[in-house]
């Protein structure tokens, strides 16, 4: 892989892990525009780093008051029961991050199932083509929907556990994560902003423990790529991925989600074009 190959595929990252195209299917179809069959592991995860590191950075005020709940509770609980003045349920914060922890579990549970076909997965354009048919499906879904009105602290454990089964699913090349997570958000009542919200800080517990999982099982498959391209590589995602992400906050926001459908399905019969 040259430098420019690097910066292209870091390019595609940080656009397709925001925008509700499947990063994943985008992958697989430029790395069989390049020939690339079986790329460095160092450069999936770096680019998967940059794009990790445009979500700290955009939600780095949620990210410190999420901490700083966890902070606050535990204060909380040093105090006699009498003298609490609420719950984990009361606090915003607090809830979103027990939301965003529940969450994990199925993306967990059906990340580390199917990682056990990775290989076949991630080599079928059959598989991407079909699956960027099912984001379509999702998008044009979120236009039929109502625009919600709950809030964190009014969302169930249940509804993140249903989101997160979402976010798993997403493990398939061509189904879309923040396609799939903001779209069950909305279906389920959540306000666009929330949804939005909740997706994102949703994704990042998931990307470290995908980037985990590839040091655990990769270790023989690092390949041969110099430091410049994964620097190259890193950098592109994250500075891409940070713009797509602003840009599709905003087009949540506007109710306009559904946008992405038609370019989904053109690429999804490219990707079918392409596997015969």
């Amino acid at each position: 892989m040259d430098p420019v190959q690097a910066v292209i595929l870091g390019i595609v990252q940080g656009l397709t892990e925001f925008f509700p195209v499947s990063s994943s299917g985008h992958l697989v179809l430029f790395q069989h525009f390049f020939n690339l069959r079986e790329p460095a592991l160092s450069f999936d995860i770096s680019v998967h780093v940059g794009t990790l590191l445009a979500v700290a950075v955009y939600f780095f005020s949620d990210i410190a008051a999420l901490l700083k709940s966890v902070l606050r509770f535990g204060g909380q609980m040093l105090k006699p029961k009498a003298e609490r003045p609420f719950g984990w349920t009361d606090d915003p914060d607090l809830k979103t991050l027990g939301l965003i922890l529940a969450g994990t579990l199925p993306t967990a549970a059906l990340g580390l199932g199917f990682h056990q076909i990775s290989d076949h997965l991630f080599t079928s354009l059959w598989v991407v083509g079909l699956s960027l048919f099912f984001t379509a499906a999702l998008l044009v879904g979120t236009r039929l929907v109502k625009p919600g009105e709950l809030g964190m602290v009014e969302f169930t454990v249940f509804g993140a556990l249903i989101v997160g089964l979402a976010q798993g699913v997403a493990v398939i090349p061509g189904v879309s994560r923040s396609g799939a997570t903001i779209a069950v958000c909305l279906c389920l009542g959540l306000k666009r902003d929330t949804a939005a919200r909740f997706s994102f800080l949703l994704a990042i517990p998931a990307i470290l423990g995908a980037l985990v999982l590839s040091l655990a099982c990769g270790a023989d498959g690092w390949g041969e790529i110099s430091t410049l391209s994964i620097a190259l590589g890193t950098a592109a995602s994250a500075g891409v991925g940070y713009i797509a992400l602003s840009t599709l906050i905003k087009i949540v926001r506007h109710g306009q989600f559904f946008y992405f459908a038609p370019y989904c399905v053109l690429v999804g019969i490219i990707a079918l074009m392409l596997g015969f």
